[in-house]
């Protein structure tokens, strides 16, 4: 009888157990609800230190929320004061030291986190959680952890305002906890309007040089894609979510474009023939080359006579996998990774 007392105690226990543990993902999750909804409807301006690979820098930023939409400014407080404006879908980033401002296409998407909502398609390769709260700036704050389940992703540490359930400091990490990116604001508030002029870069911009992202490419011939390229194998986690062609730079011949993504890390793959020598004879390969800058990274290498460029904010390992997995002749189709390769 004693021991099936016991027994049913450790029952009871472990039942309380579970279901503690489910209360407390629940808590995270409506704290991750509550942080994108303010990101998405609030008024915010403030400064924020941004840290990366050794490098410091101390920004301004401007965030009026508007019919669903946002606009933004963004203004560098250190060394050539660059500002970007980001507005009905549009980027334009101004260099006053050399007098130019660059335009191009701009998702709607802002700043701070707010593709964390991706959670939920990202399976299992995540774990959300919270861990004890503390002070950022003065205030109180919440912290709400996104752990990555391997070391093919980053995951995230976010102190999140009580009040305002705006997020004060940001920091991007290894799965180990190593921290790659890290964001903090060192003021923050939240005005009831935004005035057009706050949005407005601090100078005269009449005598820029206009760069547009893709002009040049727009007055060359259109050809379409030699091939349809797909991946054999992608890391785990990984499927194909967009594939399209465009004309890049000097390039006559349209360039592929994949996107892999878990649902919440994305990788961005462009296809590119190579060029041959003016006699015809085919150009030599060249060697696979990866860079990194904050917490992007990146490798170009070439497969079957095409330059195949990945680049995404994850761990180095991961662009290389998806590059070197990358094959010509399949259909697009999206597939999942982690093991079977594609049918024919």
């Amino acid at each position: 009888m004693a021991a099936n007392s016991h027994r049913l105690s450790a029952a009871f226990a472990a039942a309380a157990l579970a279901a503690s543990f489910a209360s407390l993902a629940d808590d995270a999750r409506g704290l991750l609800e509550r942080m994108e909804r303010a990101l998405a409807s609030r008024n915010y301006q403030g400064t924020f230190v941004h840290e990366h690979d050794g490098q410091t820098e101390t920004l301004r930023i401007v965030h009026r929320a508007e019919g669903g939409g946002f606009a933004e400014r963004l203004v560098s407080l250190d060394g050539s004061g660059r500002e970007v404006i980001r507005r009905d879908g549009e980027l334009r980033a101004y260099f006053p030291d050399q007098r130019a401002v660059l335009v191009e296409d701009d998702p709607n998407t802002g700043l701070l986190l707010t593709g964390l909502q991706a959670l939920d398609s990202a399976g299992q390769m995540y774990r959300l959680s919270e861990v004890a709260p503390t002070r950022i700036s003065g205030r109180e704050a919440r912290v709400l952890v996104v752990e990555p389940q391997d070391d093919l992703r980053y995951g995230y540490r976010v102190w999140i305002d009580e009040s305002s359930a705006m997020p004060l400091k940001t920091q991007l990490q290894t799965a180990g906890g190593r921290v790659v990116e890290q964001l903090v604001f060192t003021d923050l508030s939240l005005p009831a309007r935004v005035a057009d002029s706050a949005l407005q870069p601090a100078f005269s911009a009449h005598d820029f040089r206009l760069l547009r992202h893709g002009a040049a490419a727009a007055a060359a011939p259109r050809q379409a894609a030699d091939t349809t390229w797909d991946a054999a194998d992608l890391p785990p986690g990984f499927r194909l979510v967009a594939h399209s062609t465009r004309m890049m730079g000097d390039n006559p011949r349209a360039v592929t474009h994949l996107v892999f993504s878990d649902g919440l890390a994305s990788v961005s793959v462009f296809v590119e023939p190579r060029s041959g020598a003016p006699d015809g004879t085919p150009a030599a390969s060249a060697p696979p080359a990866e860079t990194r800058l904050g917490s992007s990274s990146a490798v170009s290498t070439e497969v079957d006579g095409h330059r195949v460029t990945a680049i995404g904010e994850v761990p180095p390992a991961t662009v290389r996998a998806i590059a070197g997995s990358l094959r010509p002749g399949f259909a697009p189709a999206a597939r999942s990774g982690g093991g079977a390769g594609p049918r024919r």
